[in-house]
């Protein structure tokens, strides 16, 4: 490495690091020498076989400037790395390099900066999930609870029957919801049978199932929240802001796609809601900053535990998702699926440790 002036700097805030060097022009000497070398190899030059152009024409054609740019390349691709290996700087993409213009007999003065990779630091994870997974209660239905699920799916009935007797939708909406419970249609045998159900009484049983398990996935979904906000508030996080950027861009496409789904565009909505995109984006600020960190931390938990998604389940999903997605990349959506399932695989680690 021969490198003068080095100064290092890590910006806290967004998490990269900040290098700030010469090469001598001793040095660029050398890789001058080299780049010369590198364009002669490839130049075509009237009245010369290609590659041997003698130096002087070379850079009578090319000119001194490129030969020196592309010396200043070659010299800051070679010190550099070395550079940032002896700083022992973990980065996780490639540096931007900004330089001063590079001038015959003088050192390259250049300046690099590069994301960070990111520092995860876990509390005892094992003992915060375990403390809110002994707090779990037991689920159970209640008659009141059954009978309102059956009034609902009777208040159901009632709409489709009026909407295909004739009734505008509206209305059969609003007569349903004011009708007295003696007055709505039975769930008699007749018509759960047409929905696929031995009789009324199955049917009964059924529901109550239904709404125990729906009950228990919110219990969960209740339950890993509470251990993700622990595990957020007691880790220690450093990560690029290019990863909370990444979480703003994710946010933004889920809402596109919801929007869409309603034949809404993005700029209909935030003329609604009387926001700029770049206020919408500055207000879920604190959202992506957290969904960074949950990602974070269940991924070092993934890696410290070796948890990894069940192969048949992920080339199942997969295979469902390129049906619905034939234009995705493939690499990336087994990314984007495996990252998924590895998560929930690691959600239900803590869960049952």
């Amino acid at each position: 490495m021969q490198l003068q002036n080095v100064q290092v700097s890590r910006d806290e805030e967004r998490w990269e690091i900040e290098v700030k060097a010469e090469i001598p022009a001793e040095a660029m000497l050398h890789y001058r020498a080299g780049a010369l070398k590198e364009i002669q190899k490839g130049a075509k030059l009237d009245g010369f076989r290609p590659g041997k152009a003698p130096e002087e024409r070379i850079v009578e054609v090319y000119g001194e400037s490129a030969i020196l740019r592309e010396a200043a390349e070659h010299a800051i691709q070679h010190e550099l790395p070395e550079l940032l290996a002896a700083q022992k700087a973990m980065i996780i993409e490639s540096p931007r390099v900004t330089t001063d213009a590079p001038q015959a007999g003088k050192p390259l003065i250049f300046t690099a900066r590069a994301a960070l990779a990111p520092s995860v630091e876990l509390p005892d994870y094992k003992t915060i999930a375990k403390k809110h997974t002994d707090q779990k209660e037991e689920i159970s239905v209640s008659d009141e609870e059954h009978k309102q699920a059956l009034v609902h799916l009777r208040r159901e009935r009632s709409r489709i029957e009026k909407i295909e007797a004739g009734a505008e939708a509206q209305k059969a909406a609003e007569e349903s919801r004011a009708a007295a419970e003696d007055d709505l249609p039975a769930l008699d045998d007749a018509f759960v049978q047409s929905l696929g159900y031995e009789n009324a009484e199955k049917f009964s049983e059924v529901l109550r199932t239904n709404i125990k398990t729906e009950k228990e996935m919110q219990a969960s979904e209740k339950r890993r929240a509470a251990i993700l906000d622990e595990l957020v508030k007691d880790s220690t996080i450093r990560y690029p802001l290019a990863l909370r950027d990444h979480e703003l861009g994710d946010m933004e496409a889920r809402l596109k796609d919801d929007l869409t789904r309603v034949g809404q565009t993005l700029e209909s909505y935030l003329a609604q809601a009387k926001k700029t995109r770049e206020e919408l984006l500055a207000s879920w600020q604190d959202a992506a900053d957290k969904r960074a960190r949950v990602r974070l931390i269940l991924t070092e938990i993934a890696r410290k535990e070796g948890i990894e998604p069940d192969e048949g389940m992920l080339m199942k999903e997969v295979e469902n998702a390129r049906k619905h997605y034939p234009q995705a990349d493939p690499n990336a959506l087994r990314a984007h699926i495996a990252h998924a399932l590895r998560n929930d695989a690691t959600l239900r680690f803590l869960e049952q440790n």
